[in-house]
């Protein structure tokens, strides 16, 4: 689904492309059009032999509208005339009860509609992506970080659940958003309906629609406005999550001894062309790059949108609009390809942790929880041995025990003189508060990154993506099996 090559330079920004499905506005009206002969025909409000007059019209425009270079129409205006010049001024039946903005408000929520679930496809292969490295890395400790400084250990599998939590929702809200949105505006007219009996529901499932929209005002003026802005709000989203790893993911690429890269070559990496050592990450330059794309054509939707009247075009343009599914897809596949590159060194990244103090809240934890210290004596007792150990060029793995004895007998005099001076835990003890594995491990509470909940949350989320994969299948099949259905009962009028 991506057309895109990066050599030994970075690609240009935006050349992330997506093969969005075809089906434009010409494939709509030409479907509308099917389904509007087939009712109105078995409701007696087209005569039988004009309707295979205008079948074989509507098929010669098909054929027509599939040749090489042909222009595709954009507009009903511009779509009707071609129809009544090949069957006549009396094929302009077919358009009793119906008016252009009935027809395109139905149109842009089908095209939206199918742009939306190929968006689905490929996020729903980046978070299971996602879960797929979790799964590899649950024993993999890595150091955490908050405020951009090392803050305690964790194993990756948990760092990569805590950006899977976010996208299933995001996912979520996407499946909520095909369900609310899979309406038809046809026999709504313009504004408040038509006077003729025409069958609503059935022309809704005819195209693969759950339903009709409910309100004529709100099928032509809101509801294709509606469709954009809510899917603008999740793609939004979904960039502003892929975003935020990106980033992060290099912010440890840019050290000097990184404990995560990227596989060299190819798309991944490029050689500055001036300093031999340095491998540039292009595509993540790209990837991030994406993300900021798809933010700013979530921006333009909703600036299309603002302060209009109803009933204005603005923000229902397909082709604008088209940008933003466009973009969506594009960073969700490039991202994909920066998770496929991904190289983890868990010896260096437990390296890191042992050179730095991510262990030291351990210290007061057990102080309190095992020896009945109050925690903010333990945490003031532990921040001057981190101050220590700094000053001194010592580190959690050469750190001496006799230093942590008279540290801790300096704090309970200062601080808390009504306890007993002694340090209370053993050496053996204080070596296995600062180990990052032990303390991984000893995590208990829900959500944690005791190996056994990170487990268990993998077969959450795994279950969790499986039935949104599930119902996508189900609405993609929905739709095929009615755009079948109405290609054979548009086949009767031969």
């Amino acid at each position: 689904m991506l057309g895109m090559h990066m050599g030994r330079v970075p690609s240009p920004k935006g050349s992330a492309g997506a093969n969005l499905p075809d089906h434009d506005t010409e494939y709509w009206l030409l479907r509308i059009n099917r389904a509007s002969l087939a009712a109105n025909a078995e409701a007696g409000l087209l005569d039988r032999a004009l309707a295979r007059r205008i079948r074989a019209g509507l098929d010669d425009m098909e054929r027509e509208a599939g040749e090489k270079d042909a222009v595709r129409d954009e507009l009903y205006i511009t779509f009707e005339p071609k129809l009544l010049k090949r069957c006549g001024m009396e094929a302009s039946v077919l358009h009793v009860g119906r008016s252009s903005q009935d027809i395109l408000s139905t149109m842009r929520i089908a095209i939206m509609r199918d742009r939306a679930m190929t968006f689905a496809e490929s996020f729903d292969r980046v978070i299971a992506k996602i879960l797929e490295l979790a799964r590899a890395n649950l024993n993999t400790i890595v150091p955490n970080y908050t405020n951009g400084v090392a803050a305690q250990p964790t194993s990756y599998a948990h760092y990569l659940l805590g950006f899977a939590a976010p996208l299933l929702r995001d996912r979520a809200r996407l499946e909520e958003y095909l369900s609310r949105y899979n309406i038809s505006s046809m026999g709504a007219m313009v504004l408040n309906g038509t006077g003729w009996p025409l069958d609503r529901d059935g022309m809704a499932k005819a195209l693969g629609f759950d339903r009709p929209v409910r309100n004529a005002f709100d099928a032509t003026c809101e509801a294709p406005v509606d469709t954009a802005l809510e899917f603008a709000s999740i793609v939004g989203s979904v960039a502003i999550h892929l975003g935020s790893m990106v980033n992060d993911i290099m912010v440890q690429y840019a050290q000097p001894r990184p404990w995560i890269l990227l596989a060299e070559g190819g798309e991944n990496t490029y050689v500055s062309s001036a300093m031999p050592q340095k491998r540039n990450p292009g595509l993540m330059n790209n990837c991030r790059a994406d993300c900021s794309d798809v933010v700013s054509e979530m921006n333009a939707v909703f600036m299309r949108v603002h302060n209009v009247v109803p009933g204005m075009t603005d923000g229902k343009s397909v082709a604008k609009n088209g940008r933003m599914p466009k973009a969506a897809v594009g960073m969700c596949e490039r991202f994909l390809k920066v998770l496929n590159g991904l190289r983890i060194n868990p010896a260096r990244a437990l390296e890191e942790l042992n050179s730095d103090w991510t262990a030291s809240q351990e210290i007061a934890d057990r102080l309190m929880r095992e020896h009945g210290l109050p925690f903010r004596i333990g945490h003031h007792m532990a921040s001057r041995m981190v101050s220590y150990a700094r000053a001194n060029g010592l580190l959690p793995l050469n750190f001496p025990y006799a230093e942590i004895v008279r540290i801790y007998r300096e704090e309970i005099t200062e601080e808390f003189p009504e306890a007993s001076p002694v340090f209370p835990m053993s050496e053996a003890e204080f070596r296995d508060a600062l180990d990052p594995r032990k303390i991984v491990e000893n995590r208990r509470t829900a959500g944690s990154a005791r190996p056994s909940e990170v487990e268990a949350m993998i077969g959450e989320e795994e279950a969790a993506l499986l039935a949104l994969k599930s119902k996508l299948e189900a609405r993609e099949g929905q739709v095929e099996k009615a755009l079948e259905a109405l290609d054979a009962d548009f086949r009767r009028y031969l």
